[in-house]
């Protein structure tokens, strides 16, 4: 699904364990990844200096993925110096990458607005896919664990569907990774609509408009044309907390979303359904940014 990776750690958030794993996310169709650390310069009122035997050090720790390379994979290893959302936009550009991964603690909106996010930031401005993966569950993976997660890292994708103009974005973004998937990616897809009437729970799923049911079975037969396995359910309820209990049910890779509202002034009043998943969700998230 996805071939050319850019992998960002700041060395304590798991993801420098994947250099362990090259051979694993190759056999999921990956062949190329690049993995980057971003290093703050001494003093930016002055001309910046930057500490070579820093930069060796952390090029040593990282160079366990230049170890045992697959054949037709290229493994880069970058540390640069200066501001990481800058540096991240311009590595994935020079790599081509067309995924980000990016290790990143739950948090309130609150906490976000006050302490800023590199990976709100980097969402609002990126134009690629960004995947956001729990430090604390890469941390607790044993090497076994983490081996069949990075084979396994695109496998089945829990999609929400609300039949919007972002939902059917997102759609779209799937079938185009898709079409090109390696046999061992993106397999299945399971697409979620959250319905919610007069703000009651115990509305039957009969009372489910026809014309959404359509645009939802249209989403579904999408995919199907592809050769995945795709189900498409209705569930009733609160939009988050429904897409989360499902993602704790279901066995999935990670979750799938995009939205045209996300980092806007407007979710400050009005939290949008994408950042709360990516804030609150201790499944993998897949970002979609919009068309710019």
């Amino acid at each position: 699904m996805f071939q050319r990776l850019l992998i960002c750690t700041d060395l304590s958030d798991g993801l420098h364990r994947l250099t362990q794993f090259v051979p694993s996310l190759a056999a999921g169709g990956v062949q190329q990844i690049t993995f980057l650390h971003t290093l703050p310069v001494s003093n930016e009122r002055e001309i910046p200096r930057m500490d070579e035997a820093k930069t060796a050090e952390v090029r040593d720790r990282l160079s366990t993925a230049q170890h045992q390379i697959p054949p037709g994979v290229e493994v880069n290893i970058e540390v640069l110096w200066g501001k990481p959302i800058d540096l991240i936009i311009q590595t994935a550009q020079a790599q081509q990458s067309d995924l980000i991964l990016l290790g990143t603690p739950t948090r309130s909106l609150l906490t976000e607005k006050i302490l800023g996010s590199t990976s709100m930031g980097l969402c609002q401005r990126i134009s690629i896919p960004v995947m956001m993966l729990r430090p604390q569950l890469l941390a607790a993976y044993t090497c076994e664990e983490l081996d069949l997660r990075c084979r396994h890292l695109f496998r089945c994708l829990l999609v929400p569907y609300d039949g919007s103009k972002p939902a059917d974005y997102l759609i779209s973004q799937i079938q185009r990774k898709a079409e090109g998937r390696a046999a061992d990616s993106l397999q299945e897809c399971k697409l979620y609509w959250v319905y919610q009437a007069s703000g009651r729970r115990d509305v039957p799923k009969s009372e489910f408009p026809q014309e959404s049911q359509a645009k939802l079975e249209a989403a579904r037969a999408t995919l199907a044309a592809l050769n995945l396995q795709v189900t498409a359910e209705v569930l009733e309820g609160t939009p988050v907390p429904e897409i989360l209990e499902a993602a704790q049910e279901e066995d999935i890779s990670a979750i799938a979303t995009s939205s045209d509202s996300m980092g806007k002034l407007m979710e400050i009043s009005i939290p949008s359904f994408t950042g709360e998943i990516l804030r609150r969700s201790w499944h993998p998230v897949i970002y979609f940014p919009p068309a710019k």
